[in-house]
């Protein structure tokens, strides 16, 4: 873009956001929903977020309500945003997403509709259609290129985990990338928290399944604050995890990464690592005015609608509220 867009720039939509917030699903909304007589009681607290209020509440209607908020929230703010490709760094998500699911789809001759999400930049049915036909033109050029390199990849060795670890890796290339367009500290140290998390998570796994130093290497991604040689010393046996991140903002997930390394439970440390990337979040409320704002809150809803998820579903099944909030990670209000 070639005029630099200021702070100032985001005075209407920051106030417009600050307002927003109030309707984001808080700590006492989701103990409500938890202790709620009946998973339709608990719907109803969602309401007072902005949500359609269901006539049957099941799986498919909850899936269904989500998808849409998904899609108006991303296409709300990607209309209003001064610099959209801040809004682009959330959607780019929803795009390797539906990828993966065509390839995996085509390769198994499925259906892939009922499982593509609209809330990218590219409609589902419209990137469906380009990987059918093999027409890649219309799309950006990273997510072309890796689709077509995905699908090769996938054609030669049948394993899908690789083909979905190569549009991992460029789905953190393309976002960093974009982060970087965009000039904003805020959302590139956003983005290298990202990386750092995915990293730590698969260096916990990769312990916890027996591998070794030169397996890691194969499972990370560039572009994070961490040094990848640390990471792959820990798998080698020379360090702990603990140890490397104990200065670092994911200090509290290492720890509990350490534990589940020495055999402990997987749960309190996702928890641990989503709750660090919202920690980082909160940054933003000290912020008047600014993409800061715009970064949180796109955040904070796509972690909403995760929470929503897990509530939602964990009360259709049955599930105790002790084990469904086991489960759930900091809100951002």
């Amino acid at each position: 873009m070639s005029k630099r867009i200021k702070d100032t720039d985001y005075l209407y939509l920051s106030a417009r956001l600050r307002a927003m917030e109030n309707s984001l699903l808080t700590q006492a909304r989701m103990e409500r929903m938890l202790d709620a007589p009946t998973a339709e009681d608990a719907a109803k607290v969602l309401t007072e977020c902005g949500y359609q209020e269901l006539s049957r509440v099941d799986v498919d209607t909850v899936n269904d309500l989500l998808a849409k908020a998904r899609d108006q929230v991303m296409h709300d703010l990607a209309g209003c945003a001064p610099d959209p490709r801040m809004v682009d760094v959330f959607q780019i998500k929803y795009d390797y997403h539906n990828a993966k699911v065509l390839l995996k789809s085509e390769a198994r001759g499925e259906d892939p509709q009922r499982l593509l999400v609209d809330a990218g930049r590219i409609p589902g049915k419209t990137l469906a259609a380009a990987v059918a036909e093999s027409e890649f033109g219309s799309l950006p050029a990273p997510l072309a290129k890796a689709i077509q390199d995905a699908r090769e990849l996938l054609g030669a060795t049948k394993d899908p985990q690789q083909a979905d670890f190569l549009l991992d890796q460029a789905y953190f290339k393309e976002m960093e990338h974009l982060a970087q367009e965009t000039g904003s500290e805020f959302l590139q140290g956003y983005v290298r928290l990202m990386v750092d998390v995915a990293n730590l998570r698969s260096l916990v796994r990769v312990i916890r399944m027996g591998k070794d130093g030169d397996f890691l290497k194969t499972v990370l991604f560039q572009g994070g604050s961490m040094d990848l040689r640390r990471l792959i010393a820990v798998a080698e046996g020379s360090a702990t995890v603990e140890e490397i991140y104990s200065t670092s903002s994911l200090a509290q997930a290492a720890q509990l990464g350490q534990a589940a390394v020495s055999g402990g439970g997987l749960t309190a440390f996702e928890k641990a690592c989503d709750n660090a990337l919202m920690a980082y979040l909160t940054q933003a409320k000290r912020v008047a005015f600014g993409e800061q704002p715009l970064i949180a809150y796109l955040a904070a809803k796509d972690s909403e609608f995760t929470a929503v998820r897990i509530i939602m579903t964990g009360r259709l099944a049955g599930l105790s509220a002790d084990v469904i909030r086991e489960r759930l990670r900091d809100a951002y209000v």
